[in-house]
């Protein structure tokens, strides 16, 4: 990156700077990032789901401001946290949660693998649709449930469900709970209202708790919006518990902050107790702080950071399309990462993010951990700026080109 013009200065917050110009490049080597630091010099790293944009400003300023302080001990979750969250979700997403629902966790991996533990019993089966987020095979077998695929049907670049099969695998007496992501990670899909109803009426008929991750619920290309599963009906509301978290949003994971909604009081005791003797219930020094700024004072920065994510998807979506038409560029309505079908350059997609990496110094991710249908796929972050895209575009370009010749 030593060509690349990079900034380490801390703007003054609030002005139009390296918060609000996602152009800018911030050199994160040295800062213990998993990203940056775990990749060679050399190595354009597009794998891993955070960004390389700074946070915005309201979130640095409670920061700076709560360390300020000096003192760091043990946290309680204020009135002001649920409600920041109920806002937040009424305004975009017209739904608003109550404010008892909420239960703080330190992030949404935590509380899906202390709800697998607390809700189900060793050996019961865990329903997952694929391909999907690779850490929730973690979350289940680490357990000692099983892992039950539902592999989605993709056709002409889109991911589709089928209902009747989906059917034949809820009735399994023991599937237990399903895991939807919503929006769906990598895949890039939004889940229709109608689809979300099916889900659900499938789910209560057979006993299935459904434990829907959104933590890239705001992550939509403008002009769409997801559906919140909890927001569908009664039904679904009362048989499911729900995660959300500013971290992929606001680019915050490390600030380790999420909640999990849960309407049914039954359900949500069991839950709440299960987060508690996991210990991650309990927020660090800074958690509550920066998750309130974001979701009070983060709207106008989220805004102009979604309209440069879907710039940068659709700009290279125009290069792959136009430089290396063999690979295929699914639909892509939410989050900020890419799912490109290499079928035609290779049958077992390790192999070419092997040669991506060993020979040209590119990282981003083999959709063979992602299950059952993404053996042929590999999965690209786009959010970062413009300049290191391109620049890893054309590593990949070039790359995918040298690969099918040598193969």
């Amino acid at each position: 990156m030593k060509e690349i013009k990079t900034s380490n200065e801390n703007p003054k917050y609030g002005e139009y700077d390296a918060f609000t110009d996602f152009d800018t490049v911030t050199d994160r080597s040295g800062t213990n990032s998993l990203k940056w630091d775990d990749s060679r010099p050399d190595e354009l790293p597009l794998w891993v789901a955070d960004m390389d944009f700074r946070t915005c400003p309201a979130i640095t300023e409670a920061i700076m401001e709560r360390a300020a302080h000096g003192i760091y001990g043990y946290s309680i979750i204020p009135a002001e946290w649920n409600e920041a969250y109920r806002k937040w979700w009424s305004d975009r997403h017209g739904y608003t949660p109550s404010a008892e629902s909420l239960v703080f966790c330190t992030g949404v991996v935590p509380a899906l693998s202390s709800i697998v533990r607390k809700l189900t019993t060793p050996a019961e089966k865990v329903l997952i649709m694929t391909p999907v987020y690779n850490i929730f095979f973690n979350c289940i077998l680490n357990q000692g449930r099983f892992v039950k695929e539902f592999p989605l049907e993709c056709r002409n670049g889109s991911y589709f469900i089928d209902f009747e099969k989906l059917e034949e695998y809820l009735s399994d007496p023991q599937c237990t709970m399903m895991f939807l992501c919503n929006p769906h990670n990598p895949v890039g899909r939004i889940w229709t209202a109608e689809e979300l109803e099916r889900i659900g009426s499938l789910c209560h008929r057979y006993g299935v708790i459904v434990v829907s991750d959104e933590i890239h619920c705001d992550l939509t290309r403008p002009g769409t919006e997801y559906v919140p599963f909890a927001s569908i009906n009664e039904e679904c509301a009362q048989n499911s518990i729900t995660c959300w978290s500013p971290g992929k949003s606001f680019n915050m994971a490390g600030l380790n902050s999420a909640a999990v909604m849960i309407p049914n009081p039954s359900l949500r005791y069991r839950a709440e107790r299960g987060l508690n003797t996991d210990e991650c219930a309990e927020p660090n020094a800074f958690a509550i702080q920066a998750t309130v700024a974001a979701y009070t004072g983060g709207n106008d920065w989220f805004e102009k950071l979604r309209t440069y994510l879907f710039a940068n998807a659709d700009h290279a979506r125009s290069r792959i399309l136009s430089e290396i038409p063999e690979v295929g560029v699914t639909l892509m309505n939410a989050t900020y990462l890419m799912w490109l079908d290499v079928s035609a350059i290779t049958s077992d997609s390790r192999f070419l993010t092997d040669f991506l990496r060993s020979a040209y110094g590119l990282r981003v991710s083999d959709g063979c951990q992602f299950g059952t249908g993404g053996e042929k796929f590999i999965r690209l972050n786009v959010a970062c700026p413009r300049i290191i895209l391109d620049r890893a575009l054309d590593r990949f370009v070039e790359g995918c080109l040298n690969f099918k010749q040598r193969h």
